[in-house]
């Protein structure tokens, strides 16, 4: 994944190394309809010794006028994908924001292969449509 100078954020929990790099889509976007597109890259490494297998994700995300979503849901864009040790996932998706500012977090839920299992943090991120303007989030 390629970061191009752009944000990228970075938690770690048990092993499981998630990076998350936001990018803004203003051609997909319609401000005047209160309508903001957010593309969004993730990387998830194993780094831990274990394999370990995505089995859910619990999203949180914000705006900027107080609008606040939960998505929960199987697997990660239709695929609840195994990691070997040393093993990478990655995968695009995009949400929408009624503001141009924002930000999402939540946890990825993984088991492992001796069946128990356990949470891990993505980190906070934040959506910003305008690089001049301050996040809120």
């Amino acid at each position: 994944m390629s970061t191009d100078k752009k944000p990228f954020y970075y938690k770690e929990t048990r092993g499981i190394r998630i990076i998350v790099h936001p990018m803004y889509l203003p051609d997909e976007s319609r401000p005047i309809q209160l309508r903001y597109i957010f593309a969004y890259l993730v990387r998830i490494e194993n780094v831990s010794r274990q394999t370990v297998q995505l089995l859910s994700r619990h999203w949180y995300i914000h705006d900027s006028i107080g609008e606040a979503y939960e998505v929960v849901g199987d697997g990660v864009v239709g695929e609840q994908p195994t990691l070997v040790p040393g093993g990478v996932h990655e995968y695009q998706s995009f949400c929408v924001l009624k503001s141009p500012q924002g930000y999402m977090e939540g946890t990825y839920h993984f088991v492992v292969n001796d069946g128990t299992s356990f949470d891990a943090d993505i980190p906070r991120f934040l959506l910003i449509a305008n690089d001049s303007i301050q996040p809120t989030a």
